[in-house]
């Protein structure tokens, strides 16, 4: 058995460096309603589908303390459909905004499928954003062989629909022939949930959250502490690799495959 598919996220895994597109649309929304959250409390759910993050984020204590506090009240169904609204074109604004490729992306899918795999794309996005990010990617030159958002299954992560469907899709099976690789706990647990092996990427990340500038701005003694506590959530959350950027990924393929060739499964 050889690994035959590779799953990526999207924000934060191959495009838009530091996942930053996402955050700021639902820092905006509460603000709106007078609750003011900080980025990395928006950052705390990224991977859910948005609606399923809004809903995440209330939950909270820290989001729910700041709600009750502002609008007098807990919070409803019908606040997080009402944030839903808000921050769907907020969304879909932010993803034009940051709609540049991760560099390596278009050489790292080529080598894979020079290899024989294929390449899918999964996103807790809707459709209208993953839309964005979708032909965004194709002018860059990446355009994967299957793309999937969270409208199109019944749950989005950590629920392993969608990771299914692209299997399903690409008639790819079993799941120990797939690897699934993105920027949060979520895509780690969505991994997980699938059977499939589940890798982090790293500097890029969404648990990183900063822009490509800002990280190359960090001392050394800085990023080696980032990376040590980001790799530290990961396993936490059972990934079963970390890279530090997505040019790793076709080393890692091949020792990933070398451990099916012992017998390993995920």
């Amino acid at each position: 058995m050889e690994i035959k598919l590779v799953v990526l996220d999207w924000a934060g895994t191959t495009i838009d460096y530091g996942c930053l597109a996402p955050t700021g649309a639902f820092v905006e929304s509460f603000a709106a309603k007078g609750v003011n959250v900080t980025l990395a409390e928006a950052r705390g759910p990224m991977g859910l589908h948005k609606k399923d993050h809004i809903r995440a984020m209330l939950r909270t204590e820290i989001v729910g303390d700041k709600w009750r506090a502002a609008v007098g009240r807990d919070w409803a169904e019908s606040d997080v459909e009402e944030l839903y609204r808000s921050v769907t074109p907020l969304q879909v604004a932010a993803a034009e905004k940051y709609r540049a490729l991760i560099a390596d992306v278009p050489a790292v899918a080529s080598e894979l499928r020079a290899k024989g795999l294929k390449v899918a794309a999964s996103t807790g996005y809707f459709h209208e954003a993953a839309a964005v990010v979708l032909a965004a990617a194709k002018h860059q030159g990446f355009e994967p062989d299957f793309n999937i958002c969270a409208d199109d299954v019944p749950a989005g992560r950590p629920a392993p629909w969608m990771i299914f469907r692209c299997m399903e899709s690409l008639n790819v099976y079993p799941p120990a022939a797939v690897v699934k690789v993105g920027d949060t706990v979520i895509d780690i647990e969505d991994g997980r949930n699938a059977g499939c092996w589940s890798v982090g990427v790293i500097d890029s990340s969404n648990e990183m959250g900063l822009s490509e500038a800002e990280l190359k701005a960090l001392t050394a003694a800085e990023l080696e502490a980032r990376r040590r506590d980001i790799i530290a959530r990961y396993q936490k959350a059972g990934a079963h690799a970390v890279i530090h950027a997505i040019a790793d990924l076709p080393a890692l393929i091949g020792a990933i495959n070398t451990r099916l060739s012992r017998g390993e499964r995920p």
